[in-house]
């Protein structure tokens, strides 16, 4: 099978991050995937006790990620998402898996886990989440739809004076420069002032 593309944690929140994982590009294919997903999230500690990966998870994370992406995509537009609320909900009630701290080498205190996490205690961690998010009002204002061309993804824009415009400025902000200097070069237009440009943001 075609590996997935790398993960992104460029959304500003962990459960953004998880719809960057989705269409076009499924990047969570297999159980590893999910692991993989929570540890770059930091979702879960690197130093585990990692949980031992399972055929289903895929599908139940992505299940997850519909519910949120719906719920988020109707806060956004100042509708309801009364299944996907309550499905959240649900999920939200499961008990998040339990840290723990114990010494490195060095003696500085790192982060771990009491055991390994069960696949309900990751989803209720997506759930939360989620929740907490879109319980903020001071952090909905700041959720942004992604301004490149076909790109479905949303994010927090954290940045100075609120002027970010894409997801990603290595992503979609690149392929908007491209696409001007394109139409640029093929009307013969001069290159704009570079103190004139809108900061796309990170």
């Amino acid at each position: 099978p075609v590996a997935p593309a790398p993960f992104r944690y460029d959304a500003g929140r962990p459960c953004l991050d998880l719809l960057a994982t989705g269409p076009p590009v499924e990047r969570l294919v297999t159980g590893e995937d999910v692991v993989g997903w929570c540890v770059g999230a930091g979702r879960i500690p690197a130093r585990g006790p990692l949980p031992l990966p399972q055929p289903h998870w895929p599908a139940a994370v992505r299940e997850v990620r519909g519910h949120l992406g719906r719920l988020v995509d109707a806060s956004l537009g100042g509708r309801r998402a009364p299944q996907a609320l309550d499905r959240l909900n649900a999920l939200a009630l499961a008990a998040p898996p339990v840290p723990q701290a114990a010494r490195a080498h060095d003696g500085r205190l790192v982060a771990g886990l009491h055991s390994a996490p069960t696949l309900s205690a990751l989803l209720s961690l997506l759930a939360r989440d989620t929740l907490t998010l879109l319980t903020d009002p001071g952090r909905t204002a700041l959720l942004r739809r992604c301004e490149g061309e076909g790109c479905p993804l949303i994010y927090l824009d954290t940045s100075r004076g609120q002027r970010r415009r894409w997801c990603s400025s290595e992503v979609c902000g690149n392929r908007e420069r491209v696409a001007r200097h394109r139409r640029r070069t093929a009307t013969g237009a001069p290159p704009p002032n570079p103190r004139s440009s809108i900061a796309g943001g990170a």
